[in-house]
């Protein structure tokens, strides 16, 4: 299987994990060893102003952005940060994704991030989701996953709870219109 880096994993209405029930996965990186990815869709029950303020007291957080949701990214240390955003070079450590999605670890953008210094659209997401060698590609096989090329839409302008549905019909279908055999030819 190709590398699904920048791919939205979607999965199947027939999903059994309860983790992973209707959630859209962000994947960030996939090879050989394994694969990694960001949930986009979870919310963690934490506001952005929240977070923001045990990074930095002192920063400030636009009205606008203060009840913006910070997300579940997955299982796997959920104490650990990751801001998915919009490309804006200048933070410690940020990989770009593509030429539109960059990825953020360092505690630096928090202080920015909710102000109009910070990048324009954004998502705070504690924790990932993780695949060792080979076990990605099998629940891809086995349906458990619907692929689609992430797109920036998706990421960060369409509302969390809409996410999963939306990213079903940019594959040319509606939800609803999917079965338990979704993937079987």
């Amino acid at each position: 299987m190709s590398d699904l880096q920048n791919y939205l994993l979607i999965a199947s209405p027939t999903m059994e994990d309860p983790y992973f029930s209707r959630t859209v996965v962000y994947l960030c990186e996939h090879n050989k060893e394994g694969a990694m990815g960001l949930v986009i869709n979870q919310p963690v029950g934490m506001k952005l102003k929240e977070l923001v303020a045990q990074a930095d007291e002192e920063a400030e957080v636009l009205e606008s952005r203060a009840d913006d949701i910070v997300l579940a990214g997955g299982p796997v240390s959920q104490d650990r940060g990751f801001i998915l955003h919009s490309t804006q070079e200048g933070w410690s450590s940020s990989l770009a994704m593509n030429s539109e999605i960059m990825i953020t670890t360092s505690k630096d953008i928090l202080s920015f991030l909710g102000t109009d210094s910070g990048p324009k659209k954004s998502l705070a997401i504690l924790g990932y989701a993780g695949w060792s060698a080979g076990q990605l590609e099998e629940e891809i096989q086995s349906n458990a996953w619907l692929l689609v090329e992430a797109d920036s839409e998706v990421l960060f302008d369409v509302p969390i709870h809409k996410k999963w549905e939306v990213a079903v019909q940019r594959l040319g279908v509606d939800v609803w219109q999917l079965g338990p055999d979704v993937g079987h030819a």
